[in-house]
């Protein structure tokens, strides 16, 4: 079996109100049934902000503004259906419209979205995400 490769996402810490940010509950081959942020896989030639506001939007249709770089977590994943080595690199973002409630885009990737106060994310946490949260990360 071959070695799988280190593949490169994207996390962004959508925030609403200064202390809720995005989550929704993943189903997928990695982390199903876990709870994570909006985000996915960087595209060849694209930027860390390009990546960020295209997944919230394809994902969510949640417009966002003030991209900027969070944080990085490097995480090996052996024990998933799918064992994965993921670099994620979180960017944090406000709503451009506080108005705007975000919508279940790829409901075979994710169950819904919700806002919750950070760092309260529901109990499981997707594993780059929980490394996010044990660094201590603030959103202020």
């Amino acid at each position: 079996m071959a070695t799988p490769r280190v593949g490169v996402g994207v996390g962004v810490i959508v925030v609403r109100g200064g202390s809720h940010v995005l989550v929704g509950r993943r189903r997928s081959s990695v982390g199903n049934a876990t709870f994570a942020l909006p985000g996915g896989h960087l595209d060849f030639g694209e930027s860390l902000e390009e990546c960020a506001a295209r997944e919230v939007m394809e994902e969510t249709g949640l417009s966002i503004k003030n991209i900027r770089f969070a944080w990085v977590t490097n995480c090996v994943m052996r024990n998933e259906v799918q064992p994965s080595h993921y670099v994620t690199i979180f960017m944090r973002a406000e709503q451009s419209n506080v108005a705007d409630e975000p919508q279940n885009l790829e409901p075979d990737k994710c169950d819904g979205w919700d806002w919750v106060e950070w760092p309260h994310i529901p109990q499981p946490v997707f594993m780059p995400l929980q490394s996010l949260i044990d660094s201590g990360y603030m959103l202020s």
